[in-house]
């Protein structure tokens, strides 16, 4: 069978008869665009072998999209039990024995592992993410799940931005260090606010990641420990913004020359390898 698309009137259709109304403390935007929907899914280059995790599947928009990809299999992650009861029945509907392909599970991405996705684990991220919670998401499943090699997720403009920005960019921060510390990401493409209901306030765009090993052998919770503390204070030089983290202003000089860091750089300044050495020297 082909995948059928849902269409506009369908997607609005659909919520009414599930009395559902989208949820901004949840960040629900239902994308209505056919085209959107199968370019997220082509940019992904998925194959036969992948297995897909996609988070905030809603209405499943994107999910058919996928299934006409053609990977092994989908595990849909969605937080609102209505439309994760829903997800099912649409599938089977739009796409016929393809939907056996996808197991859908009514879980909290923040709060998921690698034993609730399944055997085989999850190859590919790819979802189109709540603004609201959408770096913490990120963030999460790169840790708890190992298997994943690459990802293709759709965030809010700004925080996109931020996620693939460079040391010395005017947006460079937590966010840009930590997703670093996992993979190497890269803007993908622009969304326009018009293709979803409702509309939000800002345009979305596309980040592609893909994941390598740790820069260096620190614990990973070292190195983000002063990641925050230089980025809590990011306007003070990095000798008063990591005095709290290393135990006083002389300690962070000390530990910053130690690490071959000028003390009166700031935290935007420095790579993720960077940021490493300096953890390491704290630990020795």
């Amino acid at each position: 069978m082909t995948v059928r698309l849902l269409g506009a009137g369908e997607i609005r259709e659909l919520a009414d008869q599930l009395g559902v109304h989208p949820s901004k403390r949840l960040g629900q935007n239902f994308v209505l665009e056919h085209g959107t929907v199968r370019r997220i899914a082509a940019l992904a280059g998925l194959g036969p072998a992948d297995v897909v995790l996609e988070v905030g599947p809603g209405l499943g928009s994107l999910t058919l999209a996928l299934l006409e990809e053609g990977p092994d299999r989908v595990v849909a992650v969605e937080i609102d039990p209505v439309l994760a009861k829903a997800l099912p029945s649409t599938l089977a509907s739009h796409a016929g024995d393809l939907a056996e392909r996808v197991t859908v599970l009514n879980a909290d991405a923040l709060a998921v592992s690698s034993d609730d996705l399944g055997d085989p684990p999850p190859s590919v991220l790819v979802a189109n993410l709540p603004y609201n919670v959408a770096v913490p998401v990120v963030l999460h499943l790169l840790a708890a799940v190992s298997s994943l090699s690459r990802g293709l997720v759709m965030v809010q403009a700004e925080v996109a931005d931020r996620l693939c920005a460079a040391p010395g960019s005017r947006v460079y921060g937590a966010p840009s260090v930590k997703l670093a510390w996992y993979a190497t990401a890269r803007l993908a493409g622009t969304v326009p606010r018009t293709v979803f209901w409702p509309v939000p306030n800002v345009d979305s765009k596309l980040v592609a990641f893909t994941c390598h090993a740790p820069p260096a052998a620190v614990p990973r919770d070292a190195v983000f420990a002063v990641v925050d503390a230089a980025f809590g204070q990011r306007r003070k030089t990095l000798r008063a913004a990591l005095a709290g983290w290393a135990g006083s202003a002389p300690d962070a000089e000390r530990l910053l020359r130690a690490a071959g860091i000028d003390p009166r750089a700031r935290g935007e300044s420095l790579t993720v390898a960077q940021f490493a050495v300096l953890a390491a020297q704290r630990t020795m």
